[in-house]
């Protein structure tokens, strides 16, 4: 008997249906579902083939938000924190570089620039 453990105890999904995790399961009948509605909206205006490619295109989408993740977060998490640092909290980061240096010796650096002027004319 041989028995499959994860190396990373983190990585573990429950298999509820036919080896998918609830959520996989769940976005895989939706998928489904998008497919059928498809096909039958639009079998009546357009051709089998172009309806076959409509209904995977359609279905594709949900699929994939069953079973993809990215930095360990969800597709919906991963679209929710996008949506907000893009479009709902978008900041404009500037670098404006500050000289210490520069601002310490400002006034002696324009008394040689004076003195400088002076002995050009």
């Amino acid at each position: 008997m041989e028995v499959k453990i994860n190396r990373e105890i983190r990585n573990y999904t429950e298999s509820m249906f036919f080896g998918l995790s609830l959520r996989q399961f769940f976005f895989s009948i939706a998928a489904m579902g998008v497919a059928v509605l498809l096909y039958f909206l639009l079998k009546p205006y357009v051709g089998t083939e172009t309806v076959s490619w409509m209904c995977v295109l359609g279905a594709a989408p949900f699929a994939a938000l069953g079973f993809i993740t990215y930095h360990g977060m969800t597709a919906e998490q991963f679209l929710w924190a996008w949506l907000r640092s893009e479009m709902l909290e978008p900041r404009e980061l500037r670098f404006e570089s500050e000289n210490i240096y520069y601002e310490a010796l400002k006034e002696t650096i324009a008394n040689h620039e004076k003195e400088a002027l002076r002995k050009h004319d």
